[in-house]
């Protein structure tokens, strides 16, 4: 069984602390977040598989961190649990994006069903695990390993490896990337891909593994070493 790590975010220390506390017993990790900015951080740098969010914290709340999880498409399930517990509080949370909704008090044992019960529908939905001239990237965990050694990226970094993995080592366009990688509103004159592509390659290490192809794009080069831009 895959471990699983949730992200808590409570204001409540106390609180907080039984909850990270009791699901370690259950083989659950959980990081803990005060304030809706660490909330924030944490989420761009880690990879979860559930979100704990109490509705009433600190900077911006936890509807706030739940439209941002919700729009970064990530696919990240939300628990909400929060105080709020009347049907109109339970409505507007599901319409912002939770995926279930437990209020306090509340038993431990049921947060531990509810989260074991969302982990279970989002692994029927896990995308396969992507292997190429000796990395392996699991697009579910957004873990990267380069031969057994794990390689920590960026979330942009991520997403740009993911596209020229999947390619199977084919060409991948610096206007595909932008696509993909970035979104519809972003400057097609931009240099961020190659910014993007060079800081990707330090972050792999050598041999280089990433290829240009003057004037066309990118591509996993699973020779002894991809061309510097």
């Amino acid at each position: 069984m895959v471990p699983m790590r949730v992200l808590i975010v409570e204001d409540e220390p106390y609180l907080a602390e039984a909850v990270r506390d009791g699901l370690r017993l259950e083989a659950i990790a959980a990081d803990l977040a005060g304030d809706g900015d660490t909330a924030l951080e944490l989420l761009a740098v880690n990879a979860y598989d559930i979100a704990v969010l109490d509705r009433d914290i600190p900077g911006p709340s936890g509807d706030e961190v739940a439209r941002r999880i919700v729009a970064s498409g990530s696919g990240l399930p939300i628990l909400m649990l929060t105080a709020a517990d009347r049907l109109d509080d339970k409505e507007s949370g599901f319409e912002l994006g939770a995926d279930d909704y437990l209020t306090k008090p509340f038993e431990l044992r049921e947060l531990v069903l509810r989260l074991r019960a969302l982990d279970r529908r989002r692994a029927h939905h896990r995308p396969p695990v992507l292997e190429l001239a000796g990395l392996r990237l699991d697009p579910f965990r957004r873990e990267v390993y380069r031969d057994g050694r794990y390689v920590a990226l960026t979330r942009k970094q991520f997403a740009v490896l993911e596209v020229l993995v999947g390619a199977g080592g084919g060409v991948v366009s610096a206007e595909e990337l932008l696509e993909r990688a970035w979104d519809e509103n972003a400057d097609p004159f931009t240099n961020a891909v190659r910014i993007t592509v060079s800081a990707l390659r330090k972050r792999l290490g050598e041999p280089w593994l990433i290829a240009t192809v003057p004037g066309v794009g990118y591509r996993i080069d699973a020779g002894p070493a991809g061309e510097r831009p």
